[in-house]
C-alpha cells in the first residue's frame, strides 16, 4: 500500500477524453489532421473493441480554445464487454498515451476523467504556479517552461501539461496618445470602432417572423483579413469629422499569451498532470511541488481536487483519535469503570493490521475509502469486545475470579460474536468484487472491512479475555499497591 494519501482512486465511468495541442501558430488543417490520428487509433487500433463511440471537436476544449487546439469525447463498451484489468478506462488510456508519445507534430494527453464532477476536468493533480516576486511576464514564462521540462522528466509524474494553451503571434496596434488628442479623439472612440469592425458587436434586435433575433454588425471579411487594411479605417471625433487610423496608429506583431490568468491574485499558469504507474496523487503532488520550489521567484497553489486532497492529507490521525476518545468515553460511562474500556481499545489494532494487510496484498492505496473502511473496522473490532466484556464484568460482580470470569464469557459469547461478524463479512463481500462505475471505491471500502473483520475475529475470541485479564488485574493490583502504600504513610505518621 502507498504510503501517500489519494483524495479518491482512479474511477471507471465508462469514458475518457482525449487533449489535443499543435505549436502556436499551427493552422486548422494541421489540427484535424493530429485529430484524425486519434480516430484512427481508437477506432481502427488495438482498443478498437473497447470503444463505443467517439465525438472530437476542433478549435477548442479541454480548457482552452484555438485553431491549435483539440478535444475528443470517447464512450467506452459497455462493462460487461471489457472484463478484466487490461480493458479498464485507466489500461485503456496507459496505452493509447503511449502510442501517442512517439508524435513529433501534436501533444496529445489521453485522460481518464475525475472521480468527482466539478473538480478537474481529468484525474491527477491541478496545480497553479504564481508569481509572487514581481517577475516580468517573459521571466515568469521561462520558469514555466523550465518546471515542464524538469517535470516531463520525472520518473514520478506523467502529462504534466498546461491548462492554457502557448503563446501566439498577435498583432500589436500603438497608438499616439498626444496625436490622438489633437485629432479630438480618445482611446474610447479608438476601442469602440476597432472592437465593432474587427470582433463585432450586438446592436440590437428585431422581429422575424414572430420570432425575436439579434443584430450584430462587423467589419467585411475582405476589409479587415490583412493588417494593412487597418489604415482604411476611419474613427469620428468630437467634432463630426472621420479621422484615418493611419493618422494616429501604428502595427507590429508581438507573443503574447492567449489569456491572462490570476489565481489568489497573483499572475498564475495552471498546470495539469498525474502520476507515474504505481504512484499515488499524494506522491505526484509532493514531487512536482519540490520541483517548483527549486525555481526562485515562484510558489505552489492547489485548485480543484488537489486543493481538497491536501486540505485532507494528514487529518486521517487526528479523526482515528477523536473515534477512540469518543469510543473510550462512551464505554466508561456505560460500564462506569475506567479499566474495561481500555481493554476494549486494546483490540482495536487486531482489527486495523487485517485491513491494511488485505489492502496491501490486492495492491490498493491508502485513499479516504480506505480510511473510511478502518474506521468502520474499529467500530466492528469495539463490539466485539463490548459483547465479551460485559460478560465477563457480570461474572466477575457474581463473586467470580478475574480469569474464570473472562473464560466463561468467551465460551457464552463465542457463537454470538462468531454469527455477527461473519454476516457482516459476507455482507461487504460485494463490495470487495464490485464492478462498474464506481467499483474501485466500493472494492477498498469492502476489501478493508474484509480483511479487518477476519484478523478481529480470529484473533479477538483469543486476546480480548487475555487484554479482560491483564487490564483488571493490573488495575486490581495497582490500586492494591496504592492502599498499601497510604496506609504505610498513615502509620508513619502516625
Amino acid at each position: 500500500m502507498e504510503p501517500s494519501d489519494r483524495l479518491h482512486p482512479i474511477e471507471d465511468q465508462g469514458n475518457a477524453s482525449v487533449q489535443v495541442r499543435l505549436p502556436a501558430g499551427a493552422t486548422f488543417e494541421r489540427t484535424q489532421a493530429a485529430e484524425l490520428a486519434v480516430e484512427r487509433y481508437f477506432l481502427h487500433g488495438p482498443d478498437a473493441k473497447n470503444v463505443h463511440t467517439l465525438f472530437a471537436v476542433t478549435g477548442g476544449g479541454g480548457g482552452a480554445s484555438g485553431q491549435n487546439s483539440g478535444q475528443a469525447y470517447i464512450n467506452l463498451a459497455p462493462f460487461d464487454q471489457r472484463t478484466g484489468a487490461k480493458n479498464s478506462a485507466e489500461a485503456i488510456v496507459d496505452r493509447a498515451s503511449g502510442a501517442f508519445h512517439g508524435l513529433r507534430d501534436a501533444q496529445i494527453f489521453a485522460l481518464v476523467p475525475g472521480a468527482i464532477r466539478g473538480l478537474g476536468q481529468a484525474a491527477g493533480f491541478s496545480m497553479q504556479l504564481q508569481n509572487t516576486s514581481g517577475m516580468s511576464r517573459e521571466q515568469f514564462a521561462a520558469a514555466r517552461d523550465r518546471l515542464l521540462a524538469e517535470a516531463s522528466t520525472d520518473p514520478n509524474l506523467q502529462q504534466v501539461r498546461l491548462s492554457e494553451l502557448p503563446d501566439v503571434a498577435s498583432l500589436k496596434v500603438n497608438i499616439d496618445v498626444p496625436r490622438l488628442s489633437a485629432f479630438g479623439l480618445t482611446p474610447g472612440d479608438v476601442n469602440s470602432t476597432l472592437s465593432t469592425a474587427w470582433g463585432g458587436r450586438y446592436v440590437n434586435d428585431f422581429i422575424d417572423r414572430g420570432r425575436v433575433k439579434r443584430v450584430f454588425v462587423q467589419g467585411d471579411a475582405q476589409y479587415r483579413s490583412e493588417p494593412s487594411d487597418m489604415g482604411n479605417w476611419y474613427v469620428r471625433n468630437n467634432q463630426g469629422q472621420m479621422v484615418p487610423f493611419s493618422s494616429f496608429a501604428s502595427t507590429s506583431w508581438t507573443v503574447a499569451p492567449v489569456t491572462l490568468d490570476r489565481f489568489e491574485g497573483y499572475p498564475a499558469y495552471e498546470l495539469d498532470g498525474q502520476p507515474a504507474a504505481g504512484k499515488s496523487s499524494g506522491d505526484a503532488m509532493a514531487e512536482i511541488e519540490k520541483l517548483a520550489t527549486q525555481i526562485p521567484g515562484v510558489s505552489v497553489a492547489w485548485s480543484g481536487a488537489s486543493y481538497q486532497e491536501r486540505l485532507a492529507t494528514g487529518q486521517a490521525p487526528l479523526l482515528y483519535g477523536i473515534s477512540l476518545v469518543v469510543i473510550f468515553l462512551c464505554l466508561a460511562a456505560l460500564y462506569e469503570s475506567w479499566s474495561i474500556p481500555l481493554a476494549v481499545l486494546l483490540v482495536v489494532p487486531l482489527g486495523l493490521v487485517g485491513a491494511i494487510l488485505f489492502v496491501t496484498l490486492r495492491g490498493l492505496q491508502n485513499d479516504v475509502f480506505l480510511q473510511i473502511g478502518l474506521l468502520t473496522t474499529m467500530g466492528l473490532t469495539s463490539k466485539n469486545a463490548i459483547l465479551m466484556n460485559e460478560f465477563a464484568e457480570r461474572a466477575e460482580k457474581e463473586g467470580k475470579r478475574i480469569i474464570d470470569a473472562a473464560v466463561e464469557a468467551a465460551r457464552i459469547r463465542l457463537r454470538p460474536i462468531l454469527m455477527t461478524s461473519f454476516a457482516f463479512i459476507f455482507g461487504v463481500f460485494p463490495l470487495a468484487i464490485a464492478t462498474g462505475p464506481g467499483a474501485n471505491g466500493r472494492i477498498a471500502i469492502g476489501t478493508a472491512v474484509i480483511g479487518g473483520m477476519l484478523t478481529a475475529t480470529i484473533l479477538a475470541i483469543f486476546y480480548i479475555p487475555f487484554f479482560y485479564v491483564l487490564v483488571r488485574r493490573g488495575v486490581r493490583d495497582g490500586l492494591r499497591g496504592f492502599r498499601e502504600r497510604m496506609r504505610r504513610r498513615r502509620e508513619a505518621e502516625a
